[in-house]
């Protein structure tokens, strides 16, 4: 029987993607680990292999497609002694997402709504007998789907499914509505329909795209359209906005110190090619500073709090269109001039798209560095599931008072923690500032 190659979930947020470039045609042999396709997710373009041997039987999605939902048909492998004639009879057979080339089961992989596919798994047993619709027809939902709609009370007959060949998966009964039970609508059937399932008013929505083109009527403006990349940043961060509490913690650093103890380590590291900046410093500062105060080194897990043991940073790096927060884990552990070159490393990869989803998933924490560009100080948005964000601001010269009450110039660094007050109470979150603040000032401490 003619298998189905579907739209593979190449990272755990992935929901959609473009189908940039076919690397095989129809009637090519293929082998388990065969590049098949390159695929833009929302954050690269990545390879997908091939897991079955077969023969491609038909490409079903074209070159440069966008917005595949993942699960989505892409191709046909035939089997040994199959033809093309083959598609046809098996086209509109329903069959579990299980058995399609290149995808994990549909539950598996639907990417969780806070970015990690991490929390609950689904369930590795058997799907349960499919029950039927009004009409008789069988209805097809995986077994995660399935026990979702148990718990909500869901009436699967009445729910649309979006996998494939309809069936139906996490999304579509998360996004329906609860309905009462066939005894309890039987008995109630005399109400209006209305009354019974009137839906919650949606929250308000800013104006269509077609209103705010209605506005520049007549004005000379480019119409710039959103990639994968902007469309999931632009989500998130509404997300992360409407949803994280967030308060704001602001200090003013002087890092005098910092510099000239900077200046002496790069002159003697010289010969070895290495150039520490000050952002290495303000990484292994923050790592530091999450092992002074543990507590702090948490993230939100919807119905739990995870306190992470080792110290992962992420770190904000523009590219064109958008940004990527790569991780550098157990950060703690390692040398200044190994966190330089590990940085160094990831912006570049960053910048041509190249990383792996392990190297941008995950953290505690991230840092977010416009001092470069002259800002002196920002309030930086979390990044789910993160605890908290540090913005940083650039080193400017100012008048201080000393503690003899003189005054004097030094340079002073403004930095704002943005965090969650889920996770992070105030006093909390004054303690793990306190310990960042006291690591750049006093950047020995760092190496003892």
């Amino acid at each position: 029987m003619p298998t189905e190659i579907l739209m593979p979930a190449l990272s755990p947020t992935m929901e959609e993607g473009t189908l940039a470039k076919w690397l095989v045609k129809e009637g090519d042999a293929v082998s388990s680990g065969d590049l098949l396709a390159e695929i833009e997710t929302d954050k690269a373009t990545m390879e997908f292999e091939a897991v079955d041997e077969g023969v491609i039987g038909k490409l079903l999605i074209g070159e440069g497609t966008e917005g595949v939902k993942v699960n989505t048909p892409i191709a046909v492998l035939l089997e040994e002694g199959e033809s093309a004639d083959d598609i046809g009879s098996s086209g509109g057979s329903p069959r579990p997402a299980e058995q399609a080339t290149g995808t994990a089961p549909a539950e598996a992989k639907e990417p969780a709504a806070n970015g990690y596919s991490g929390g609950e798994s689904a369930p590795s047993s058997p799907a349960p007998a499919a029950t039927q619709n009004a009409d008789g027809q069988r209805i097809f939902a995986s077994p995660l789907a399935r026990r979702i709609a148990a718990d909500r009370g869901l009436d699967l007959a009445s729910i649309k499914g979006s996998g494939p060949h309809g069936r139906i998966v996490k999304a579509d009964v998360e996004g329906a509505q609860a309905a009462p039970a066939k005894a309890e609508q039987s008995a109630e059937a005399s109400q209006p329909q209305a009354q019974a399932s009137a839906p919650a008013p949606a929250p308000t929505a800013g104006p269509s795209a077609d209103a705010v083109a209605k506005i520049y009527e007549g004005r000379d403006y480019e119409e710039v359209k959103l990639d994968g990349m902007r469309k999931t940043i632009a989500a998130r961060l509404t997300e992360a906005k409407q949803q994280v509490p967030h308060f704001y913690l602001r200090r003013d650093i002087r890092i005098d110190a910092l510099l000239k103890f900077r200046g002496e380590l790069n002159k003697q590291l010289e010969g070895r090619g290495v150039k520490l900046s000050v952002n290495d410093f303000i990484i292994k500062a923050c790592a530091l500073a999450l092992q002074s105060v543990p507590d702090a080194n948490a993230v939100w897990a919807g119905d739990r709090v995870l306190r992470l043991k080792p110290s992962d940073v992420a770190v904000a790096v523009a590219i064109e269109g958008g940004l990527f927060t790569p991780v550098l884990k157990d950060a703690e552990m390692k040398s200044l001039s190994a966190l330089s070159a590990e940085m160094k490393d990831l912006a570049a990869r960053a910048r041509d798209r190249k990383l792996a989803p392990h190297e941008y998933q995950g953290g505690s924490f991230a840092i977010s560095n416009l001092g470069m560009f002259g800002i002196d100080n920002f309030d930086a948005v979390i990044n789910p599931p993160h605890g908290a964000i540090l913005a940083v601001g650039a080193g400017v010269k100012k008048p201080i008072v000393t503690g003899d009450g003189d005054v004097s110039v030094a340079t002073v660094m403004s930095v704002t923690l943005s965090v969650d007050h889920r996770v992070i109470d105030g006093a909390l979150g004054a303690q793990l500032l306190h310990a960042i603040v006291e690591n750049l000032e006093n950047p020995m401490v760092m190496l003892a």
